[in-house]
């Protein structure tokens, strides 16, 4: 179980590491005015993975305490699970680069949708764990599930993200 979390948890500071910088950049790079629909999207989706990565994070950071708050797991892995189930309405055709060059989103998010789609249902079946077990008051399967849902994350973002920061 230590292995999950101390997995999890370089996962997590990895991938807050990673939204940080494409926060930072981010400020360079504000919604144009009048936007499309389609750099709309991009925008709003960096959004929400800022959103996604903050309530992963509160998750980890009350994993780390000898006493964490069983209403901050909880309701941090539910906006967790709700986010992850909202991640493949975020990629409507034409939000990649060629409506924000600043997007990480590579192009086969679009070309091989039904990997990208698998990728998603992984991060939701494992996103709901971990939401259920933090419902349940169980911290143990909360630390236990935590390791697996930045893997999900890890292995979309190896797919289907370029270097460039969203």
């Amino acid at each position: 179980m230590s292995t999950w979390i101390s997995r999890g948890a370089a996962l997590a500071v990895g991938f807050g590491a990673a939204v940080t910088a494409a926060g930072a950049l981010a400020h360079d790079d504000p919604m144009p005015k009048n936007p499309t629909p389609a750099q709309r999207a991009a925008y709003v989706r960096h959004d929400h993975f800022q959103e996604l990565d903050k309530a992963f994070k509160a998750v980890g950071d009350e994993l780390k305490k000898s006493a964490p708050d069983k209403a901050v797991l909880a309701s941090s892995a539910r906006m967790v699970a709700t986010m992850a189930d909202a991640i493949p309405s975020w990629f409507p055709r034409g939000s990649g680069v060629e409506a924000r060059p600043m997007s990480g989103a590579k192009a086969n998010i679009w070309t091989d949708a039904a990997g990208f789609g698998a990728k998603a249902a992984d991060l939701q079946a494992e996103a709901l764990k971990l939401s259920q077990a933090a419902a349940n008051g169980d911290v143990a399967g909360v630390k236990a599930q935590y390791g697996p849902v930045g893997g999900a994350c890890q292995a979309c973002h190896d797919t289907y993200r370029s270097g460039r920061k969203m």
